[in-house]
Order: structure tokens, then C-alpha cells, then sequence
């Protein structure tokens, strides 16, 4: 064939095009897809793994009651068991915040028992976040009921659970080996141990839930991203149960590093550990490092009720938004904040007089304490002020859990509302000028009917999260 036909059948004129168009038959269009009305999601199990204790009921009740599980570390916690004891202390010693919010281990009542989940030849490729992945969603399964389930059941149970982080220690530990040029030493679980979504895939594998499997990595927002979108697998109708939450194990030497050379992290009470995260109080210096898992089983409202479940709450809004602004701060005015939190409103049908108790996510920090404050006196307004909006951070009892705390926090605003009961901002000896009068978090945990409770997650990159929860 000529190079000139090559052209005309590579490149048509427009005449050619036309009159090729015009004689084709049309393109026939599909109808569009089916519409269902959104379903109904519920909470039917709860478990946490927190530095308050392992389990919900000792959790709960340490927190209501105004204790802290934040402690002095030593260079025992930093996980340098490869290293010798010189470089190990050299690296504590180099730290500015020797705080942190660790689980407490053990084998007593409320401590997480390592032998159980962790120390066995069975658990190679299971890193501590997984971990306590593990042990959450296996107190929240047998809190639900739901787990001897059918092949079909399973097929229609999935699993949602995001970490910020992961197993910062395994990659130290892999670079030590190439820096020594030992790289044949390498666990071959090194990878599985590492990935953020193995905490969902342990999760799915253990109990043969074949639903969604689905990891969010969001940084401090993780755990409410990871209920709120789980959620809506369920709205939409992926699934009918999801595995729901968060988890984090990140108290390490580089991790802690790393958040001290970005001036994160609370200086000024190493020798008062209990006082060291103070949220919403004009002592606060920076945040503490925190640890464990929170997590929720989520439920269809019909499929729970079929199986007579015992309902916690209904997971009625679930609103996101981006700062766009700074990778670690948030904007003065708060927009951010109130974006989140509106939309979550919005798409509960409730006014934000309705709402009667906020967990702030408040972390300690100087600025971002101000900061949800103000969005939060913005967007409530005369409900805030007049005192009628009850509100707290618990971040002053366990710290901070990066990407498990917006499931622990979002367990606690359930318990709120099932229990009947606010929990307290430890350490508010000072408030922040932002506030005064009748607008002024919890520093006592209040008994009062709560029905709806609304939980913010906020996290560097500036993504956020709110999660609205109502009583059913």
C-alpha cells in the first residue's frame, strides 16, 4: 500500500470522519445503575488496646475516674534491642521528651499479654501494631457476637483498619543490617511486618472475612477515616459488617526522633510525666507520644436487629475536609475544622444544637488546641457558649495515638453516649484565654444524657475527619 493511503487510513480528514460517523449505527447506552437508599450503620462491638489498660471496661473506667497511663520511658522502651547498650543510651539521652503513653504489658487482668499475641514462632510476621489490631478486634468480635459466622457471612463481613505509621523499629533494624553488610540476615517477614494494611489482612485472615479489606493512612486522622469509611461500605452495600478502627505502635527511638526535631512533642514535664499532656491549658508545650488500637465492629441496622445485637449507637455522619494550608499546621481560622465537622452535620439531618458532647482532638500543642477551639465556638456558637455543648479532649489521660486515635476516641464517644457519661480533660488547671464563662471543657467527668456526640480527628498534611454518632 502507498505511504499516501497509510496516511488517509491513519489519519482521517474531517470530511472522512463525518461521513464515517453519519453511516455508523448509534452507540447504544446503558440505563443507569440501580439507586438504593442508603442503609443504616450501627456500632455492635467495641475493643481497645490503650495505655489506660487492655480491654474496654478497664480503659473506661480508669479515664472516667481521672487517671493517666502517660509514664517516664527509659531506654528500654525505645526498642534497640539490636543495638549495644552504648548506642542505646547515647539515643535516650539525645531525646528532649522522655514521656510517653505507653499499653501496659503482663499478664494480670488489663495488661496485654505479649506471650498471647507476640512471642511465638506462629508470630514472626506480626509486628506490634499488628498486634494490637489483633487483640481490639478480637475483644469487639466477642463483644458483637459475631463469630461464628457461615461461609456466606463471611463473604459479606470486611475488614477496615489503618495505622499512621507502622513498624518504624523493623526498618531501623533492616538499615543496621545493610550498614553492616549483612543483608543475607534479613527476616524474609521484614515486608509483612512493615505494611500498614497487614493489620487488616491479619485481621480478615484469622477469622476468613472475605468482605472489603481496606487500610486507611491518613496520619492522626487514620482511625476515624477507617470507621467513617467503613461505614459507608456498608451504606453503600459492600458488605454488612466491617471490622472497623485503628492502630499504632510507634514508640521507638527514631519515631520519637523525629517527632522531637519537629518540636511535636511535650519538653517540659519529663520529671512529671501524669502532667505532661495538658490540652486546651496554657502549660502545654507539644504532644505525648502514645500507643495502642481501637476498634469497632459496624453493622447494617437490619442485620443487627435480625440477630437482636446489642446497639451501642448509630454511626449517623461522617464528614471530611483538607486545610490545604501547611504540612503540619492547621489555619488560624480553623476552616479546616469546621468543613469536617459541618458536613458531618449535614449528612446526619441534625443542627448543631443537637449535638450535646464533642471529643476535640485537641493534642496538647499550642496552636492546634486554639485552633479547634475556635472552630468549635465558631460553628456551635450560642449552643457552646451557653454551656449547654459539653466538651473534652481525653488525649490528656492516654496522649496521643496518632493513627489509633480517632477509633480510640471514637469508642469513647460512644461509650458517652451508651454509658451516659463525659469524660474529662485531665491536666486543665489553666485554660487557654479562648475561653471563658459558660464555653470551658470538662475537667470532671459529667453524667448527662448524651444522644449525639460528635468525634474530630485532625492530621498533619491538614486532613480531617469527623465522626457523629447518635443514640438508636
Amino acid at each position: 500500500m502507498a505511504n499516501s493511503s497509510w496516511r488517509r487510513l491513519l489519519f482521517p480528514s474531517r470530511f472522512q470522519l463525518s461521513r464515517y460517523i453519519s453511516s455508523s449505527s448509534p452507540v447504544e447506552v446503558f440505563d443507569p445503575p440501580p439507586v438504593s437508599p442508603l442503609r443504616r450503620v450501627v456500632v455492635t462491638g467495641l475493643g481497645m488496646v490503650t495505655p489506660l489498660g487492655c480491654g474496654v471496661e478497664t480503659t473506661w473506667k480508669r479515664l472516667i475516674e481521672g487517671e493517666c497511663g502517660i509514664r517516664a520511658i527509659t531506654p528500654e522502651d525505645l526498642k534497640m534491642d539490636n543495638f549495644d547498650k552504648e548506642t542505646q543510651l547515647h539515643a535516650f539521652e539525645q531525646l528532649t521528651s522522655k514521656v510517653a503513653a505507653v499499653v501496659p504489658h503482663g499478664t494480670n487482668s488489663g495488661e496485654f499479654n505479649e506471650e498471647l499475641w507476640l512471642n511465638s514462632k506462629d508470630h514472626r510476621s506480626i509486628a506490634r501494631f499488628i498486634a494490637y489490631a489483633l487483640c481490639a478486634a478480637d475483644e469487639a468480635l466477642h463483644d458483637a457476637k459475631w463469630l461464628h459466622t457461615d461461609q456466606e457471612q463471611k463473604e459479606r463481613t470486611g475488614v477496615s483498619i489503618g495505622g499512621g505509621i507502622g513498624s518504624i523499629n523493623d526498618t531501623v533494624d533492616a538499615a543496621k543490617m545493610i550498614c553492616e553488610k549483612r543483608l543475607r540476615r534479613l527476616s524474609p517477614f521484614f515486608i509483612p511486618r512493615i505494611l500498614i494494611n497487614m493489620a487488616s489482612g491479619h485481621v480478615s485472615m484469622k477469622y476468613g472475612f472475605q468482605g472489603p479489606n481496606h487500610a486507611a493512612v491518613t496520619a492522626c486522622a487514620t482511625g476515624a477515616h477507617s470507621i467513617g469509611d467503613a461505614a459507608r461500605m456498608i451504606q453503600f452495600g459492600d458488605s454488612d459488617v466491617m471490622v472497623a478502627g485503628g492502630t499504632e505502635s510507634s514508640i521507638d527511638a527514631l519515631s520519637i526522633a523525629g517527632f522531637c526535631r519537629s518540636r511535636a512533642l511535650t519538653t517540659k514535664y519529663n520529671a512529671t510525666p501524669q502532667e505532661a499532656s495538658r490540652p486546651f491549658d496554657c502549660g502545654r508545650d507539644g504532644f505525648v507520644i502514645g500507643e495502642g488500637s481501637g476498634v469497632l465492629v459496624l453493622e447494617e441496622l437490619e442485620h443487627a436487629k435480625r440477630r437482636r445485637a446489642k446497639i451501642y449507637a448509630e454511626v449517623r455522619g461522617y464528614g471530611m475536609s483538607g486545610d490545604a494550608y501547611h504540612i503540619t499546621q492547621p489555619h488560624t481560622d480553623g476552616k479546616g475544622a469546621i468543613l469536617a465537622m459541618t458536613r458531618a452535620l449535614k449528612q446526619s439531618g441534625l443542627q448543631s444544637n443537637q449535638v450535646d458532647y464533642v471529643n476535640s482532638h485537641a493534642t496538647s500543642t499550642p496552636l492546634g488546641d486554639t485552633v479547634e477551639a475556635t472552630a468549635i465556638k465558631t460553628l456551635f456558637s450560642d449552643h457552646a457558649t451557653s454551656g449547654a455543648l459539653a466538651f473534652s479532649s481525653t488525649k490528656g489521660a492516654v496522649g496521643h495515638l496518632l493513627g489509633a486515635a480517632g477509633a480510640v476516641e471514637a469508642i469513647f464517644s460512644v461509650l458517652a453516649i451508651h454509658q451516659g457519661v463525659a469524660p474529662l480533660t485531665l491536666n486543665l488547671t489553666k485554660p487557654d484565654p479562648i475561653f471563658n464563662g459558660n464555653f470551658m471543657p470538662l475537667t470532671a467527668s459529667k453524667e448527662m444524657p448524651i444522644r449525639a456526640a460528635l468525634s474530630n480527628s485532625f492530621g498533619f498534611g491538614g486532613t480531617n475527619a469527623s465522626l457523629l454518632f447518635t443514640k438508636c
